[in-house]
């Protein structure tokens, strides 16, 4: 069955459930709902609604299951491959109003919440209780039902995970507006298939989540970081790995090279500590004591000098180094973005072992192409930023370079086991190198499911794999 046109006893209908206010039409939704963070994708909706609780969502599927009206779900609009943009128009549901922390449950170490909750309103919530919540990823204004709907990672997934492994339950609207729920409280689950799971990084294709149940754990009192420069960048990348093979678990690994991070300083305006070294791996560990933190730094800092190459070990332990060296690394994606007109990422997460070939593959590919190719990574768990720049290149000079290097890259990390996305997600952006790399077999499989939860695929249209409702 075809997608329909809003018709005007839509708009009204819509404006009964949520009220008129909440639903915008036309020239009265701003430019900035058809697009993500990255921009590379856009399309606008037919209507703009915006929900405040999980009936009013009930209510709006039932409608557009009933009329075959698309709905696409939108949180902060933080994402970076067009998962939240509307490419069919009909509906898009704003969730950044349902914002409500329910309940924080200290004996059972949970958090209930709402979609549109920000994590750093998370972070401050549980963080006062003595709490916390693991899942890092860098952009703090985003909301923890898109991160759910990608399964975000972040800087801490070495040693606590991606979302995933931080939900317990999940309240979601199914396509026809019936309302399910996943999960709870409970440690553990064996009882089923793995539903809760399979609606973590779905990306709003399956479901709608209208509530989630966040696992927490007691806070780590002491947290300190370790800047390691390196010679070059392939000490650096495999000092990573070693790190990791023995001794105490990093919150984080971070890599990234001397370019980057002078550009990032001088984005912020601030002085970076240390910046004449090639190459840098910033190291952060935590524990419940200073003894046991100091064991930790001893040890790792030992090693880092002893056996892996590094040219010192620099102490981050004080609020403004703390503050200096985190905050520029976090702005390495804005610091990009802010010295090209345009510029696209490439998501890769590789095997910890092939990340030199596959950077030395990228360096090359850049000077072969004429384009500058930024990168950073999580090198603790595989995951690489990569981002084509545009520069001085013009329109089609840019489309082309893009796809040739976003095809050799996708190309090669799968020749090296790794895979199209580690935190990012497929979206739109990502569908045709996701889509090479499984196989027709995989697609037929998720085709298969997408069939189950959504038969007039009106949840989502055109994002992770392509599908015909018949």
């Amino acid at each position: 069955m075809n997608h329909q046109k809003m018709k005007p006893h839509d708009i009204e209908a819509l404006r009964k459930i949520v009220g008129d206010k909440q639903v915008l039409v036309g020239d009265a939704i701003a430019r900035e709902y058809g697009h993500d963070e990255m921009g590379t994708v856009f399309a606008m909706p037919e209507a703009l609604v915006i929900v405040k609780d999980k009936k009013q969502v009930m209510a709006v599927m039932h409608h557009a299951h009933d009329r075959y009206l698309p709905v696409t779900v939108r949180g902060s609009g933080t994402g970076l491959v067009g998962a939240c943009v509307p490419l069919s128009g009909g509906i898009l549901l704003d969730t950044t109003a349902m914002n409500k922390i329910i309940e924080l449950d200290k004996d059972n170490l949970t958090l209930r919440v709402e979609p549109g909750v920000l994590l750093l309103d998370i972070a401050s919530h549980v963080e006062k209780e003595g709490l916390f919540y693991a899942p890092d990823p860098g952009e703090k204004t985003a909301t923890i039902g898109g991160n759910i709907a990608t399964n975000a990672g972040g800087m801490r997934a070495v040693k606590y995970g991606v979302t995933r492994d931080w939900v317990r339950g999940l309240e979601v609207v199914l396509a026809d507006g019936s309302l399910v729920r996943f999960g709870g409280k409970v440690v553990k689950n064996s009882t089923g298939y793995a539903l809760k799971d399979l609606m973590i990084g779905s990306e709003g294709t399956l479901g709608i989540i209208v509530e989630a149940t966040l696992r927490l754990m007691p806070m780590p009192q002491k947290n300190v970081s370790l800047l390691v420069p390196f010679k070059d960048r392939m000490d650096a990348i495999k000092a990573a790995p070693a790190l990791l093979s023995e001794g105490p678990v990093p919150t984080a690994v971070e890599f990234f090279e001397q370019a980057l991070i002078v550009h990032s300083a001088s984005f912020l305006g601030k002085k970076m500590p240390h910046p004449d070294h090639d190459a840098y791996l910033l190291i952060s560990y935590d524990a419940d004591s200073d003894v046991a933190l100091d064991q930790m730094v001893a040890q790792a800092s030992a090693r880092c000098v002893d056996e892996l190459a590094a040219i010192d070990v620099l102490l981050v332990d004080t609020e403004e180094r703390k503050t200096s060296v985190w905050s520029a690394r976090s702005a390495f994606l804005e610091a990009i973005k802010s010295s090209t007109p345009a510029m696209d990422e490439c998501d890769v997460v590789l095997p910890r072992a092939a990340i030199g070939t596959f950077l030395d593959f990228v360096r090359n590919l850049a000077g072969q192409l004429s384009v500058r190719i930024p990168y950073f990574g999580h090198v603790g768990d595989g995951n690489l930023h990569l981002y084509v720049c545009k520069d001085k290149l013009d329109d089609d000079a840019w489309k082309q370079v893009v796809n040739q290097a976003f095809d050799a890259m996708y190309a090669k990390a799968a020749e090296l086991g790794g895979l199209v996305s580690g935190e990012h997600g497929i979206g739109h952006a990502k569908m045709t190198y996701m889509a090479r790399q499984l196989g027709n077999r995989q697609l037929a499989l998720m085709r298969g499911i997408k069939q189950v939860f959504d038969p007039r695929n009106i949840l989502n249209p055109g994002k992770i794999v392509d599908f015909d409702s018949n």
